[in-house]
């Protein structure tokens, strides 16, 4: 990993970096689902909150910020664009169409050529820029022929409208099928101490040398909460519940990327400074052990 030599807060920069649609970011993330309204709908309750929430994820070192067309829906591209427009020049922010929200968790994947084209355009206003450095395929659909989805996403960088082409949610054979047809900068899937069926991806990916991005890396908040699993052995390192969840994913392997998501700036810093915390061996066994 190469060591980052930019000025300024260093509390992330101890995650280590990582090379993903040609820029150099560091591993630990932040997700942009959770500056919506609440259940993931609407406007945030806060707006303004969310707004400096943004901004004080990029304060404390973070360069990999991951959205999508969906959240809110169109909510957080927005919000991310208020906060950071015009963007730092080191600061990557990704994000994805392939799925549609027609209420508070009403969900479908929708991957027809025209659509994926539409979110994409749509995106680009939203994020007020002319190019996305790296958008990604939110959802495979099974109603449409997976080279077509891939395709339209080719056309749309050969036409300069993204830089490099990410996968969300995705099997092995979905990776390989789609690098036959272009190159893909990254895979995006959940993953935690905790939920780790797609460690064949993971490992895949190590491999290949693809980063993986790790969503819902708390398993969707249990793993920070009081009664963790990981509590124990929080509380004899003198961290949190979450910064262990987060530290052992950094440890797990050198192409891990966790974006952990929240709509709090105390969770927040939290969740940043899991970035210095360091898991022996043995610590690494323990936790393996006990809740693998």
């Amino acid at each position: 990993m190469v060591q980052d030599q930019r000025p300024g807060n260093r509390v992330n920069h101890a995650s280590g970096t990582i090379e993903i649609a040609g820029k150099t970011v560091h591993r630990l993330g932040f997700g942009a689902m959770r500056v919506v309204g609440p259940d993931l709908w609407g406007e945030p309750v806060d707006r303004a909150g969310s707004v400096r929430l943004v901004r004080r994820a990029v304060e404390l070192g973070v360069d990999f910020i991951d959205t999508a067309a969906v959240y809110g829906p169109h909510v957080s591209e927005v919000i991310i664009r208020e906060a950071l427009h015009p963007y730092p020049e080191h600061v990557l922010i990704t994000t994805k169409g392939g799925q549609t929200q027609s209420g508070p968790g009403v969900y479908a994947t929708l991957g027809r050529p025209e659509f994926l084209r539409q979110e994409c355009v749509l995106s680009l206003r939203r994020l007020g820029v002319d190019h996305i450095d790296l958008y990604q395929l939110h959802q495979v659909d099974p109603k449409v022929p997976f080279e077509d989805q891939i395709g339209e996403l080719v056309q749309l960088k050969e036409e300069g409208k993204i830089g490099a082409i990410g996968l969300n949610e995705v099997t092995v054979d979905q990776i390989v099928a789609a690098r036959r047809i272009t190159e893909i900068a990254s895979v995006e899937n959940q993953y935690s101490i905790t939920e780790r069926k797609h460690e064949d991806v993971l490992d895949y990916c190590t491999r290949e040398g693809l980063p993986f991005v790790s969503w819902f890396p708390l398993d969707m908040g249990p793993l920070a909460q009081p009664d963790s699993p990981l509590r124990d052995l929080a509380a004899r390192i003198d961290a949190t519940p979450a910064q262990v969840a987060l530290a052992w994913l950094l440890a797990r392997a050198e192409n891990m990327v966790p974006i952990p998501g929240t709509s709090s700036t105390a969770h927040l810093e939290e969740n940043i400074a899991a970035a210095t915390v360091r898991l022996s061996p043995a610590q690494l066994k323990e936790l393996n052990t006990a809740v693998g």
